[in-house]
């Protein structure tokens, strides 16, 4: 009944909405007392106020003014909405609007009350799903949640095990959601697409994609994070086609101006590829990628300033991006603030624990800041979980150079150059030549003719080193003319530096002692 009551206002308040003529739609709501209308009544105002928001946050100058400018309609509407919510009047989507509003305030803790209330009241509503995501920030927050017992709560539960790095988890709700019978859903199969990006399985993330783009060709969504990989593999032709097929579907969505600032970002164009990315967040301020993307965009540019503001926008809008927290980092390292960088890396290492970039930027930091036993740790869990970049044992190497533990670092000498050969990739001749030069002069002081020879000859094919390997046979060739033997110690069996036992004073590098022998 009181629906029709208010249909007519609620009619033609509906059509001011959809013109996005907020405070008209809200002047002819007044005074309706359906749950229907009630909702569009504070919802316009609720629109009206971040409108002005925006229209002022354009207006003003630069970026510091940008933070301080408010939604003046929130604590008004908070006033209201808690009477209501007290009363026990407020329907699912006015539970939603309410705990929007706690957000927009910092009341976190209240609004995560607000939102699952509102998703028991109203289990279908994605969006206060979505917004709680958005508030828990690690697994403990999770189990301490009563949620509805309903199917959407998988959904629900999938989505955050990929925002929180669970991704085995995550693919495991997805699996038994497509058993259960969503096995044509594109969104779960982006999803999934998405958690193989998080783990950085580009080659699986990559495959799932093009399959999706055959399933579903004019999908728009998640196509940014296929952007992203593209990118990384640097396939210059397919991100072509993707950004030229996507300007054609629509060229004022977030993720085609995304796409096309990846383009031209590969394509080393910085300034276009920024020119894009602000467009994209013109058209939503709160889309997380494209400010993280701005960011590297702009230390391409080497304007730190501007980049350091992207990222701190990047991590408003989501804590748990990790890329804006090692984006600060790198910002800080480049304006040497070491203290910074290790704040910042050290939140990028909580979120992503396994990744080896963020180990490898923490053990920079501890080297920087002369705390050796830190960096050494960093180094060697780095290369535990999975070395991405195959630099953490030359670092290490150095580090044991440094202490003067010589053993030691020709036993990761040794270890990195398996690794190098094993994985049969094109190898960096730099490092390469560094460690073969090192382990030449160790064998070499430990009197093992032919072992030093081996690594001195590899010396010679490459160019920084080519003259050392010479000198270094020379020398081995006039000691073997003089009738000199090969040291008789007992090899050692190849020591792998676990214990990190080390004092913490560094010296300067000093040529290796004579210790036992190891083979490569």
């Amino acid at each position: 009944q009181e629906d029709a009551r208010d249909l007519d206002a609620y009619t033609l308040a509906k059509s001011y909405f959809d013109l996005k003529e907020y405070d008209r739609a809200a002047y002819f709501l007044r005074g309706c007392k359906s749950q229907k209308a009630y909702f569009l009544y504070m919802y316009s105002r609720y629109l009206s106020g971040e409108k002005k928001k925006d229209d002022e946050t354009v207006d003003s100058l630069g970026p510091l003014e940008k933070g301080q400018v408010k939604n003046e309609a929130l604590r008004e509407l908070r006033v209201e909405l808690s009477k209501k919510h007290k009363a026990r009047e407020l329907d699912g989507f006015g539970l939603y609007l309410y705990g929007v509003v706690l957000r927009k305030l910092d009341l976190v803790k209240e609004a995560i009350d607000v939102f699952v209330e509102a998703a028991h009241v109203l289990p279908l509503h994605w969006g206060a799903w979505l917004e709680l995501c958005n508030l828990i920030t690690d697994k403990e927050m999770l189990k301490f949640l009563s949620l509805p017992d309903t199917w959407m709560k998988e959904f629900f539960l999938a989505h955050i095990y990929t925002e929180l790095q669970l991704i085995e988890e995550a693919l495991q709700k997805y699996q038994s959601l497509i058993d259960a019978g969503f096995s044509k859903s594109t969104y779960i199969i982006s999803q999934i697409a998405v958690a193989y990006h998080n783990i950085r399985d580009i080659d699986k993330a990559l495959s799932i994609f093009n399959e999706l783009r055959k399933q579903d060709p004019y999908r728009i969504e998640n196509m940014d994070t296929f952007s992203n990989l593209l990118y990384v593999r640097s396939m210059k032709p397919e991100l072509s086609y993707l950004a030229h097929n996507l300007c054609e579907i629509d060229k004022y969505r977030v993720e085609t101006c995304c796409v096309i600032g990846n383009y031209y970002s590969l394509r080393s164009q910085h300034e276009k590829a920024a020119l894009y990315f602000q467009r994209a967040l013109k058209l939503n301020p709160r889309y997380l990628g494209a400010w993280t993307l701005m960011g590297h965009e702009y230390m391409e540019m080497k304007n730190t300033s501007a980049a350091i503001q992207a990222y701190r926008h990047a991590i408003e809008v989501n804590k748990r991006d990790y890329r804006a927290w090692y984006g600060l980092g790198q910002t800080y390292e480049i304006l040497k603030m070491p203290f910074y960088c290790l704040y910042y890396y050290r939140r990028a290492h909580q979120l992503r624990p396994n990744d080896s970039r963020m180990l490898v930027a923490l053990g920079e930091c501890y080297e920087k800041l002369n705390q050796l036993v830190e960096a050494k740790k960093c180094y060697w869990r780095a290369y535990a979980v999975g070395d991405v970049e195959k630099m953490a044992l030359v670092k290490l190497s150095k580090l044991h150079e440094q202490l003067n533990e010589s053993e030691q670092a020709a036993q990761c000498y040794i270890k990195y150059i398996q690794d190098i050969y094993s994985c049969g990739e094109i190898v960096e001749h730099l490092e390469v030549s560094t460690a073969f030069r090192y382990l030449a002069q160790y064998y070499f002081k430990c009197k093992l003719w032919d072992e030093a020879s081996a690594c001195a000859q590899k010396c010679c094919a490459f160019n920084d080193t080519r003259e050392e390997g010479k000198a270094l046979l020379r020398q081995i060739l006039q000691l073997r003319n003089q009738g000199e033997t090969s040291s008789t110690d007992v090899p050692a069996p190849l020591f792998l530096p676990a214990s990190l036992s080390a004092n913490n004073t560094p010296t300067r590098r000093v040529s290796p002692l004579n210790l036992s022998s190891v083979t490569p």
